[in-house]
């Protein structure tokens, strides 16, 4: 399974991401720094039309920023999305 967050150091909301996924088994994220690589946001950006992190990419789908991630769990899809590797 590829897990990608977009973040920033100090994002709160992009910790909050990751202790969601690593509860939910996922030991591995490719964290992609905006902060360090401000190309990187506009690659973002241009990828998910959002200018927020965190943004995350299960593999390949994108799933959204945190509160996306956290209604995902809520409704079951994150389990059936975690589980197609």
């Amino acid at each position: 399974m590829a897990v990608q967050m977009y973040c920033t150091e100090f994002c709160p909301y992009c910790v909050r991401a990751e202790k969601l996924l690593n509860r939910k088994g996922v030991s591995e994220i490719e964290k992609i720094r905006v902060d360090l690589q401000p190309e990187l946001r506009d690659a973002m950006i241009e990828k998910t039309g959002r200018r927020s992190v965190p943004q995350i990419f299960i593999n390949g789908v994108h799933v959204g920023g945190f509160d996306d991630l956290a209604e995902l769990d809520q409704d079951g899809g994150l389990d059936t999305l975690l589980a197609k590797s």
